[in-house]
């Protein structure tokens, strides 16, 4: 055989391979959604309603969006597990702190340091020394 063909035979086993891996990990994932459906779990379905699950029967899941309205769906439009999400992270003084810091300006680049307005015209950079910027604004 020539280097053409195995190189074909690799790649095309390495596509198998990635396949088949793909496809047990989406089952388990799967597998594992289906035993988090239990009665009391905060879900929300694919149509995007939150409530809390109130019975489980085969394929058919009653979910309470409100005191006394419930829904009965199917089990595969619950999507996301609420309890499973992580609760956000606060900012410390140190981050706050940080954020107010001045910046520090690089003399040379000065004219960076700000934004300019909308529709205002910003002047390039002088690459003059500062010495002949003066010699040229007396005359």
């Amino acid at each position: 055989m020539d280097p053409l063909s195995i190189g074909m035979l690799a790649i095309l086993a390495v596509l198998i391979f990635f396949m088949f891996r793909n496809g047990q990990k989406r089952k388990r994932d799967i597998e594992e959604k289906q035993t988090k459906v239990v009665p009391g779990a905060s879900v929300m379905t694919n149509f995007g309603v939150f409530g809390t699950i109130l019975s489980v029967n085969d394929d058919k899941v009653e979910v309470e969006t409100s005191p006394g309205n419930v829904l009965t769906v199917h089990r595969q439009t619950i999507v996301r597990f609420l309890d499973d999400e992580p609760a956000p992270v606060d900012e410390t003084e140190d981050d706050v702190l940080a954020d107010d810091a001045p910046e520090q300006i690089n003399e040379d680049h000065a004219a960076f340091t700000t934004d300019p307005e909308f529709g205002e015209r910003v002047d390039p950079i002088d690459t003059k020394p500062a010495d002949s910027r003066e010699k040229n604004s007396d005359q």
